[in-house]
């Protein structure tokens, strides 16, 4: 991790790795960049790697990575007590994951009390250089009471 992109927050990463075990597997760590904007980093991994002749990450963790990165950005930007439900996803990959840490960014477009519609950026070495863009449209969790 570029210590110049990314500020780890170990609270915020343990809590993520308790919520979502998958989080854990592939070693997902969230913290802050330079303006304290939320940001995600998938750390390069050899078994992360799909296509060893490029080499390249393998698309199902792309997509995976990006998929939890939406649901905690959501259920820490909202206070939800539990994960909203995918509802329907998309992924876009625009170019080869190459054999380097990984950087997303979520944005939500749209909170309401019953659907939320959150989209997802991954990069490697510059976020103008978006590898990976992912969409979801997720149903919020029931409120008690």
């Amino acid at each position: 991790m570029n210590p110049n992109i990314f500020q780890l927050d170990t609270q915020l990463t343990g809590k993520a790795h308790q919520l979502m075990p998958y989080s854990a597997a592939i070693n997902l760590k969230i913290g802050t960049d330079s303006q304290n904007n939320r940001l995600y980093c998938l750390p390069f991994a050899q078994q992360n790697i799909g296509n060893i002749f490029l080499p390249a990450l393998h698309g199902g963790l792309i997509g995976g990575f990006l998929q939890s990165c939406i649901n905690l950005y959501l259920l820490e930007q909202q206070n939800l007590s539990e994960p909203a439900q995918i509802i329907d996803y998309t992924t876009d990959y625009l170019l080869s994951g190459k054999a380097l840490d990984s950087y997303a960014q979520c944005q939500i477009l749209h909170a309401g009390k019953r659907i939320s519609h959150v989209t997802v950026t991954m990069w490697q070495n510059q976020p103008d250089k978006p590898i990976a863009f992912a969409r979801a449209h997720l149903q919020m969790p029931a409120i008690a009471g």
